[in-house]
């Protein structure tokens, strides 16, 4: 099975008619998304690209297509207010690509979604893709094999290196997911991670991650507590230096806390398997997934 995004799944995209909207509502459709819906206020009643049918809001596509899944391109002043029209229309699964939320709009949608029955993806995230079934975002569907790994990373491009590293070596994915870069994000490693832990097809976790915040220091806790899969990481970030931004908004060491090597140091702890070469990563997770016995497929 997959995790949050299967090919049942019935994307409504919100912001189609925009440039980035239109670009990747294609690649979606192409890849085998079921992409039912777009919405942009003044524009319903119309069609996008593809034929595909266009509100004026989220909740009239969820009434008219049964849409259960939202991709968010929609610029960043307007994304916040985005993010609780999906999750007020009771959509389940919401991914946000746009990167540059206010911190303070973010704050805003976390109080807003308590207690709602959804996931956030992002915001300033790639998306998530199940390989040969579904693609929600941005990620380029032609790196991906449907295969045992998932993988969870903080970052877009290195999601990409690394995928194409484990497609290389035989071994496909079961789910890759971009969390986001943000500073707040709806989702951390930790909710993917306790979905993951049951789901029959992922026999192992690679799990990228970056400077700033505690997201990997928590994500260890939880491995060495109740983790039952092998898991190899990746940190960027070792020579940053502390209180400069290094790309995303979220990735800065402040206060003393976010260096990498702290971070590195408790996974290790937990029984990850840290790879120190980005370059090795494929390779590093080939030897520790066939020590568990999980064999690639080089077809």
């Amino acid at each position: 099975m997959s995790i949050w995004v299967d090919e049942t799944s019935r994307v409504v995209v919100q912001g189609i008619t925009g440039k980035e909207g239109t670009f990747h509502t294609e690649r979606m459709i192409d890849y085998g998304t079921v992409v039912a819906a777009g919405v942009t206020p003044g524009k319903g009643g119309g069609k996008a690209v593809r034929g595909v049918p266009v509100f004026h809001s989220v909740a009239k596509a969820v009434a008219e297509e049964g849409v259960d899944v939202s991709c968010i391109f929609v610029p960043p002043p307007f994304a916040a207010d985005a993010v609780m029209e999906a999750a007020a229309a009771e959509v389940r699964v919401i991914v946000c690509i746009t990167e540059g939320i206010p911190v303070l709009d973010m704050v805003r949608v976390a109080h807003f979604l308590r207690g709602r029955d959804c996931v956030l993806i992002g915001p300033n995230c790639p998306g998530i893709i199940s390989p040969g079934k579904t693609k929600v975002g941005i990620m380029p569907g032609d790196i991906h094999r449907r295969g045992p790994i998932a993988v969870l990373s903080r970052s877009g491009t290195l999601t990409y290196e690394v995928v194409d590293q484990l497609t290389r070596a035989g071994l496909g994915q079961s789910t890759c997911i971009g969390i986001g870069g943000d500073p707040i994000v709806g989702t951390c490693f930790i909710d993917h991670l306790e979905r993951l832990k049951d789901d029959p097809e992922t026999k192992g976790v690679v799990l990228i991650g970056e400077i700033g915040g505690t997201a990997e220091e928590e994500a260890a806790r939880y491995v060495a507590a109740c983790f039952p899969k092998p898991v190899i990481a990746f940190i960027a970030g070792r020579t940053a230096p502390p209180g400069r931004r290094m790309g995303h908004a979220g990735a800065i060491i402040s206060g003393g806390r976010g260096k990498a090597q702290d971070k590195i140091d408790a996974l290790e702890q937990a029984g990850v398997t840290v790879a120190h070469d980005l370059g090795r990563l494929g390779q590093t997770a080939l030897e520790v997934m066939g020590a568990a016995g999980v064999l690639p497929n080089l077809a």
